[in-house]
């Protein structure tokens, strides 16, 4: 809903200046009449942007706010899906600790979780499900499992006719809660060309994949943007008009005009691309090239990119503070977490972690981390003022995506080998100095589910 526009109108003073003549032929209620009809004028004027608004209904919402993102209010294309604001917490995120846990089980292989901020999470089930499956976070059940098969020739490709089939890597939402942008490690049906591989093995036969958009209001697929080979990360930039795509296999970022639906650039980097984080100011990127072992700063509007420094092992994952000052990034073949400065890259200290550690989330407050450490089956979470880890706690095996859900202050780890843990995180919990507590054993293998070592992917 766009706001109405308020017409104000402001009348200068008017004196009645007696004609000197007497004012012959002039009735003097003709001045008076001019002002209550200008006076009338105003007031209707006023009465039809007071209703536009929604003011008259009882409906609060203030000039430059969109329906369904002020605090309280169901956006109308949400009224049949789980919607809620971000929990309160009695303490900040570093002073709780991970407690009560919830296994989702079923025809899952994810690769990759992701809140939506607003009661929704996305778990992206790569190519061993073809599936994306979303979860209402509140009470973890399982909402709706979208098959990541697509008709491309209806999205505007007509050189892939028939049927195509994706596999779902990651995802990045919408600030507003609605589409979810995912990307597809492949695509395969007519036209498509050879399969993709973490090894690149089929070089530039290997066809070009997409960024497919999920529309949680008809949960199914609206839109499909073509990008590079083997894509990994996606990331929204946060004025919301473009996203940046890290193609494994091409060295390169597309960069995507989300009101256009297109790629306007690709930029080069190096070997493996994968983790990306946008600044504040919208247009400063860091990627990094994780075979490579090397950070990337971009530059989008200019489409270039600068080499900023040599990494240990296998940088994958960044995350930014939400002041956007900091950044944090895992190195997975060194098992380290670090802390840069974001706008030189500067490294300002660095901590081990436990073995692999893969994707990682930051709380909404910005002081708590959470890693999940692919061989040891494990997430820690650390505390950023010092950069300690404070909890480790077992979950399924291969954990690889992790996400905080604000809502339910919650964490979810997604389990490479079927499963998706959550781990309550609301409770204010023991903060003695160097603590790492962990409240059991591991989970093991959930029943039913593959041993399948393919599942165990490098990137």
């Amino acid at each position: 809903m766009t706001p109405g526009r308020r017409s104000a109108t402001r009348l200068a003073g008017r004196h009645a200046r007696r004609d000197p003549t007497g004012g012959v032929g002039r009735s003097p209620l003709i001045p008076l009449l001019a002002i209550l009809v200008c006076l009338a004028l105003v007031a209707a004027l006023t009465l039809v942007a007071l209703r536009r608004t929604g003011i008259l209904d009882g409906d609060s919402t203030s000039a430059g706010e969109d329906d369904g993102t002020r605090a309280g209010a169901t956006p109308a294309w949400a009224e049949d899906l789980p919607w809620a604001q971000s929990a309160e917490l009695d303490v900040p995120s570093a002073q709780t600790r991970m407690g009560d846990r919830h296994r989702i089980t079923g025809d899952i292989t994810p690769k990759s979780v992701v809140s939506n901020g607003h009661g929704l999470v996305i778990a992206n089930n790569m190519l061993y499900a073809h599936s994306v499956t979303v979860y209402d976070a509140a009470d973890r059940d399982l909402h709706a499992t979208v098959e990541d098969t697509v008709q491309m020739d209806d999205l505007g490709f007509p050189d892939y006719p028939g049927a195509s089939q994706g596999a779902p890597v990651e995802a990045d939402w919408t600030s507003d809660g609605r589409y979810a942008y995912v990307s597809q490690y492949q695509m395969k049906g007519e036209g498509h060309g050879a399969s993709g591989n973490d090894d690149c093995r089929n070089g530039e036969k290997t066809g070009r994949s997409a960024l497919l958009r999920l529309d949680t209001a008809t949960m199914s697929w609206d839109q499909a943007i073509e990008v590079g080979r083997v894509p990994k990360y996606v990331a929204i930039s946060p004025d919301q008009s473009s996203a940046l795509v890290s193609n494994w296999c091409d060295k390169t970022v597309s960069v995507v005009d989300l009101a256009k639906g297109e790629v306007t650039k690709e930029i080069d980097v190096d070997s493996a691309p994968r983790g990306i984080v946008i600044l504040p100011d919208d247009n400063t990127a860091y990627v990094t090239a994780m075979y490579a072992d090397e950070l990337f700063r971009i530059d989008v509007d200019k489409g270039t990119s600068e080499l900023v420094r040599d990494t240990g092992r296998k940088p994958r994952h960044l995350v930014l503070s939400p002041d956007g000052t900091r950044m944090y990034l895992t190195e997975a073949g060194s098992d380290r977490l670090l802390e840069m400065d974001a706008r030189t890259g500067e490294v300002l200290r660095q901590v081990d972690t436990g073995r692999e550690p893969r994707s990682m989330d930051i709380s909404p407050d910005g002081t708590a981390l959470y890693v999940v450490n692919y061989y040891e089956d494990s997430v820690s979470k650390f505390d950023v003022e010092t950069l300690s880890e404070v909890q480790r706690e077992k979950v399924g095996r291969n954990p690889v995506g992790v996400a905080y859900e604000p809502t339910t202050a919650s964490v979810w780890v997604a389990n490479y080998a079927g499963s998706i843990d959550v781990l309550d995180d609301s409770r204010p919990g023991d903060t003695d100095s160097g603590s790492r507590k962990s409240s059991g054993g591991s989970f093991g293998r959930p029943s039913g589910q593959s041993s399948d070592e393919s599942a165990a992917r490098d990137s």
